[in-house]
């Protein structure tokens, strides 16, 4: 007989593509994950792994069992749901949400105290983290929505097995301090910005290469990075106190920056996208978390 605990753990492994990945994500020792999995190739009678360098893939025999653990593992939720559901006598259950810190504070948490009175039978479990790292975790059924951004021109991967959705589009706009010479005009020429120290989110962000494609693409030169920060809150207080620029989309509007203006680029429009990306099948409470945040992202 085959457990469903250790079919987990197989598929986890496949999506990290190395036991201490999977470890890592779950919790456990490396050495627990090998030892279980051991359990599981007895149990299926035939190897479900091979090495391949410093990572593992799946054999023949382990591609059948994940694509069956992803069936079963689906149903076990929709089954966990339903009976949660019935329960309470309406959509019941945790539902886990990650979010970028802007998209954090503006959507999912308005959206979490809407659902404390209308779906209090509903936990929602919410964590501040970046797409990249998030969407591998919902297809690993570790997350269940989450709230991400696409910068124009920077496509993100599609997930043929993951719903997304548009919640919202923002404008990129230049932050200056109110007394640069720049500042006083509604259209700022990002060319006359060559020599400003700017502050970004972290190298590898969305945020860090879409700055630094619109300094190339629009202004023509290589931005001068000097500070980093994946809080755009953190991002305006350097511009208000160092002098340094920044280009920030209109969730930040919502809060008060004095000594800060927001501009728009003058060689043209710059934006974002906003998305929802749950999985597929989508159980009574993922769907009422999913409608929470949309009337939330509306009201922004």
């Amino acid at each position: 007989m085959l457990d469903l605990h250790r079919l987990r753990l197989l598929r986890e492994v496949h999506g990290r593509g190395t036991v201490h990945g999977a470890a890592r994500a779950l919790g456990y020792t490396p050495s627990a994950i090998s030892q279980q999995l051991s359990v599981l190739e007895r149990e299926a009678g035939t190897p479900l792994l091979e090495r391949v360098g410093r990572n593992v893939r799946l054999t023949a025999a382990g591609q059948v069992l994940v694509r069956h653990a992803e069936t079963l593992l689906e149903g076990m939720e929709a089954a966990e749901a339903e009976l949660a559901t019935i329960a309470a006598g309406r959509a019941a259950g945790v539902v886990r949400v990650a979010a970028f810190q802007s998209a954090f504070l503006r959507i999912v948490a308005p959206a979490v105290r809407t659902l404390s009175a209308s779906h209090p039978d509903i936990r929602v479990e919410a964590t501040e983290a970046e797409v990249e790292q998030a969407a591998p975790a919902v297809r690993l059924q570790q997350l269940d929505v989450v709230v991400g951004d696409e910068y124009d021109g920077q496509p993100r991967a599609v997930h043929a097995d993951l719903r997304r959705e548009r919640l919202l589009r923002e404008r990129i706009h230049v932050v200056l301090p109110t007394d640069h010479p720049a500042a006083g005009v509604d259209q700022v020429p990002l060319a006359q910005l060559a020599d400003v120290q700017w502050a970004a989110c972290q190298p590898g962000t969305g945020h860090w290469e879409m700055h630094v494609r619109v300094c190339r693409e629009l202004g023509g030169f290589e931005p001068d990075l000097r500070y980093s920060s994946d809080d755009f809150l953190i991002l305006l207080e350097l511009v208000r106190t160092t002098g340094a620029g920044a280009l920030l989309p209109d969730l930040v509007l919502g809060y008060g920056a004095p000594g800060v203006a927001f501009r728009r680029p003058a060689e043209g429009a710059v934006g974002r996208e906003v998305f929802l990306l749950t999985r597929r099948s989508r159980t009574p409470a993922v769907a009422a978390v999913a409608s929470a945040l949309r009337t939330a992202a509306r009201n922004t």
